[in-house]
């Protein structure tokens, strides 16, 4: 899809219709459809009475990130047997449910791999130590199944391009496309990725991220920020080749990385409503789309990095076209930050999606609350209980994130604590999306 083509159609490759459905007519759909009974309660009548403290207690969304690439939150380490790796994943949905959350957002193709049994790619190294060995198991089934009976949504958490955090295709599972396809990696700051510019790319990685929604009841495709990499000093990407063969109506290599990720989102949005109608699609960007100084119509920041300019992605554009149903920007800064200031990100986050229908959600930067290497401002429990009660007063906040499970069940400084103690006063109804 050029990026002269409105919003009502993408290319979809073979055998796809080519109209994407826009996220106001998605939503308009769902709400059509018959609610699910609500989950059995276990909450006392006192936990059931919202809190006084801020309006916030009724936000529809409230989830937690686990991210499993390089174990950083789940499995706790790669070779754990299958029942041990189950028990910590069901603590982990267990303690959504304790601090009065609603909703995961599990990581299930961290590096190009797995964690179902997949028939595009290799089983996930984070779960056994060896890409492509059978856990065993079913980690997403089993995550699927055992958070909607918790009353959780669990929505997929996907990476579309990033092959492996090394750049060796010999350290890849033999099986690996990466490997059978070496035409279709770069090299870039130690790293190896899948190329953008490249169709069958594009049409694979989406073939290998649909195999599971076809599969699984899952609530929602959650991609990060993700797209091209982000950019290391005295390198470039090498994409000369992709972009001589595709790039010749863009005279700017970054209109045509740009183009490259619309295509992407696009063709996405039409190919999940096709397999499986009302499952939601979102994306969470890097917190800055482009700095004022670059465009008057940005953000007053002074980010070194903006998602437009260096990811080429063009995240404002996508919530307009109604491709993505939620947007779940990282604001991973405190109030107050000089360059990067959280209530003038929030602002103008709610003011991108105020009137398209795509519900925004916050990302927290639960990690650094009680860093000893973080500002002051993260040194106080109270900075994210601040963040929420700011934008309890913004009617286009839908909720919030927390990153991630590991200090989800640490908490070290008390912060998760102090915001539900003063937003989260009632167990949330699971968000639909």
């Amino acid at each position: 899809m050029t990026t002269a083509t409105g919003a009502a159609f993408a290319v979809v490759g073979p055998g796809g219709s080519g109209v994407v459905a826009t996220a106001a007519e998605r939503a308009g759909r769902r709400e059509r459809e018959p609610e699910p009974p609500p989950a059995p309660e276990t909450d006392t009548e006192a936990e059931k009475e919202p809190g006084s403290g801020s309006s916030a207690a009724d936000f529809r969304f409230r989830g937690m990130w686990v991210a499993t690439v390089a174990n950083r939150d789940w499995p706790s380490r790669p070779g754990l047997t299958a029942g041990a790796q189950r028990a910590e994943l069901l603590a982990h949905l267990d303690r959504a449910v304790e601090r009065r959350l609603n909703a995961v957002v599990l990581q299930v193709r961290p590096t190009a791999d797995a964690l179902w049994p997949s028939p595009y790619e290799p089983w996930a190294q984070c779960l056994t130590g060896t890409q492509g060995r059978d856990p065993g198991w079913d980690p997403l089934g089993t995550a699927v199944a055992e958070a909607h009976a918790r009353g959780l949504e669990l929505h997929a958490w996907f990476n579309p391009y990033r092959v492996a955090n090394h750049t060796d295709p010999a350290r890849l599972a033999a099986s690996h496309p990466a490997r059978l396809h070496p035409e279709w990696t770069v090299s870039y700051g130690g790293k190896l990725y899948y190329d953008p510019g490249l169709p069958e790319v594009r049409r694979f990685v989406q073939d290998a991220m649909l195999d599971a929604v076809r599969r699984y009841p899952v609530d929602a495709v959650h991609w990060d920020d993700y797209f091209y990499p982000y950019p290391v000093a005295g390198e470039s990407f090498a994409d000369d080749a992709s972009h001589a063969r595709y790039g010749a109506d863009f005279p700017d290599r970054g209109d045509w990385r740009r183009h490259n990720t619309d295509l992407l989102v696009s063709e996405t949005a039409a190919r999940i409503e096709e397999v499986r109608p009302g499952v939601s699609f979102g994306v969470s960007p890097f917190g800055v789309w482009r700095n004022a100084a670059d465009d008057p119509e940005g953000s007053d920041t002074r980010a070194g990095v903006a998602t437009y300019d260096d990811l080429y992605a063009d995240t404002r554009k996508w919530i307009r076209e109604g491709w993505i149903d939620h947007v779940v920007p990282q604001l991973y800064w405190h109030i107050g930050h000089p360059a990067t200031d959280y209530a003038t990100l929030l602002d103008w986050w709610s003011t991108a999606v105020r009137g398209t229908g795509v519900a925004l959600r916050v990302g927290e930067a639960l990690y650094k609350a009680g860093d000893p290497a973080q500002p002051a401002p993260w040194q106080d429990p109270r900075e994210l209980s601040r963040h929420l009660a700011l934008a309890a007063g913004r009617p286009d906040v839908d909720g919030h994130c927390f990153f991630a499970a590991r200090e989800v069940a640490e908490d070290r400084a008390g912060a998760l604590a102090a915001a539900v103690a003063d937003h989260y006063g009632a167990r949330a109804r699971p968000p639909r999306h």
